[in-house]
């Protein structure tokens, strides 16, 4: 098979050198390589840095503050928070003496009601007759005594006149013994009269008294804030089956407002932190805007064994119309100035340092905390002071304003980079 070139073999004109066409510069690639060579040297550190920085573990910090803790400005610095329910420090569950079915009510909810005033009436015609029957017993009595004592009277004429017939030999022995024995027997007819008398007005004086006994009156000056019974329930001084709602009879809550407290519990292990008159801050869950005054009244004697708690009364200073019993409401109580003196004007303020108990650790038994600087973790061993609710004294080791780390990651080191979260 014989194969045929289109170009003949002779012809040359085409190897000719093009002396129109570019020049090649090498010498570009190479410059173009070195600036990208160079480039990367300049922001290897930086890009190291950022790799690092991205690397670093997330932490969230807090603040070291100061406060004034004695000395005229100084904060009262909080010790114990409890949470309870505002009560009156004088209530009653008014109740009757006497069961029966109920005729008048003369208050509702939110009624003022003196001390002493009728709030309520029992049902009460059957006592009503039995006094009238009474009054009437006695006005028959003091009759029947009329008659008696006139027939004493009598009798003691008669016996006069058979003695001085006596002693003139005129009548006989037995006529005067029985002229005595009639005298005598007048005398004890009269003596049974005013006992029956007495028995009488007693019968009355008992009637009086159950009537009154209808009536419910106030204990004292008060508002009535609960009512626990209307007009034709039948009560009774032990309760009425189907009524455990008015247990004892009770059939209004009342209650002096111009003293209410808090009641609330604080745990076994806290009652020590507690003092008596320890001024305290009252927040009511329906208005934590407003902050009240308080001062602890008393601690209880006893504990509740199965809870491990202490029941605390706590005494709001200010109150107004907003604090209502039986609403929520928190304590926050509060560290005394001078160990519960007036503070002296002229003191100086003693300076308290705080951070959060959730920024110290222990290492080998030390307390420490880390703080933040330039990005980099520092291991600073403290001296710890008493605690404040969620925050912790610093007697030494942190300044105030340095930032400190919340729960400290595991693994964590000296001058170790780390990031803050949020930044």
């Amino acid at each position: 098979m014989t194969i045929q070139s289109e170009t003949p073999a002779g012809d040359l004109s085409r190897l000719r050198i093009d002396r129109d066409a570019p020049r090649r510069r090498p010498w570009l690639a190479w410059t173009v390589l070195a600036l990208v060579v160079a480039a990367g040297v300049a922001i290897y550190p930086t890009a190291r840095a950022y790799v690092a920085e991205r690397r670093a573990p997330e932490v969230d910090v807090a603040h070291a503050t100061r406060v004034a803790a004695a000395g005229e400005g100084a904060e009262a610095l909080p010790v114990l928070v409890a949470t309870g329910y505002v009560v009156a420090r004088h209530s009653s569950d008014v109740g009757v003496k006497s069961g029966g079915r109920i005729a008048r009510l003369k208050f509702e909810e939110g009624t003022r009601v003196r001390q002493g005033a009728v709030i309520a009436e029992i049902e009460h015609a059957d006592i009503e007759a039995q006094l009238e029957a009474a009054r009437r017993a006695v006005a028959e009595a003091e009759a029947q005594l009329a008659q008696t004592i006139a027939a004493r009277d009598e009798d003691e004429r008669a016996l006069e006149r058979q003695r001085a017939l006596a002693k003139d030999g005129i009548t006989t022995t037995a006529a005067l013994t029985s002229a005595q024995a009639a005298a005598a027997v007048a005398a004890a007819r009269v003596k049974s009269s005013e006992a029956a008398i007495a028995s009488a007005r007693a019968r009355v004086r008992v009637a009086e008294e159950a009537l009154e006994n209808t009536n419910v009156r106030a204990p004292f000056d008060g508002v009535v804030i609960k009512k626990r019974a209307e007009v034709g329930e039948t009560v009774s001084p032990f309760g009425v089956a189907g009524q455990a709602t008015r247990e004892g009879g009770a059939i209004a809550t009342i209650a002096d407002l111009g003293e209410l407290e808090v009641q609330t519990e604080v745990s076994e292990n806290s009652v020590a932190k507690l003092a008596p008159a320890m001024p305290a801050e009252v927040k009511l869950q329906a208005y934590q805007d407003q902050v009240y005054q308080g001062r602890l009244r008393q601690i209880f004697p006893s504990a509740d064994r199965a809870k491990s708690i202490v029941e605390v009364r706590v005494t709001i200073l200010n109150a107004d119309a907003h604090v209502k019993p039986e609403m929520t409401a928190s304590v926050t109580f509060q560290e005394q100035n001078v160990r519960g003196q007036t503070p002296d004007k002229s003191a100086e303020s003693v300076p308290v340092i705080l951070v959060p108990k959730r920024a110290v650790t222990e290492q080998n038994g030390q307390p420490l905390v880390w703080v933040i600087a330039g990005g980099t973790a520092s291991r600073r061993p403290v001296t710890l002071g008493a605690d404040r609710l969620d925050q912790v004294e610093v007697r030494s080791g942190v300044a105030t304003g340095d930032t400190v780390i919340i729960n400290p990651p595991a693994g964590l080191t000296d001058h170790a980079l780390v990031r803050v979260k949020g930044t």
